[in-house]
């Protein structure tokens, strides 16, 4: 994944200027999908232009710029989005300390599943209101923006509390039996 298409992909949706694209960062697609800030948005913004991609639609107040994405930029992402993921390296911090879980001891690892237990309920329970009281069907354009990510986003929470409830399991049952 890439800063270049989170921003055709946000500009695809609506134009908008660099500093409304740093508060959409700054919010659930920052906290759960790609966090990006200020000093990368704005030279990637350039670097689009450049390509084409991007072109300035309006100016603003104190030299703000509007953006919106090209026939050429939707043409990019929509080819990135259709491809499969890349399949090359790949860090996940989360995976990688479930890896290492069986490196601590079995009360600390418990700690650990209790605190992803917690944290899965929370956020599942956040991301599950909104797709709940959102409209039944997915509104078009900026006004489902998000909706299915946040389903994607609910459902992986319940999937990742429901591990954690299973690992605790299989972690308190491997302790009561004799050694």
């Amino acid at each position: 994944m890439s800063l270049s298409h989170a921003l055709l992909g946000l500009l695809a949706v609506e134009p908008r200027s660099g500093y409304e694209l740093t508060k959409a960062f700054a919010g659930d697609l920052g906290r759960y999908a790609w966090q990006a800030g200020h000093t990368s948005i704005y030279p990637e913004l350039a670097r689009l232009a450049e390509r084409g991609l991007v072109a300035v639609t309006g100016e603003g107040a104190r030299g703000s710029r509007t953006y919106s994405v090209t026939p050429e930029g939707y043409a990019e992402l929509r080819s990135w989005v259709l491809s499969p993921p890349s399949r090359g390296k790949v860090r996940n911090e989360e995976v990688l300390r479930m890896f290492l879980l069986s490196a601590l001891d079995p009360a600390d690892a418990l700690v650990v599943l209790r605190r992803i237990v917690e944290h899965a309920a929370e956020e599942g329970a956040r991301l599950r209101k909104l797709v709940d009281d959102a409209p039944a069907a997915i509104p078009a354009g900026s006004a489902g923006f998000g909706y299915l990510a946040a389903e994607f986003g609910a459902r992986q929470f319940e999937a990742v509390h429901g591990w954690a409830q299973w690992a605790i399991e299989k972690l308190e049952a491997a302790a009561a039996e004799p050694a």
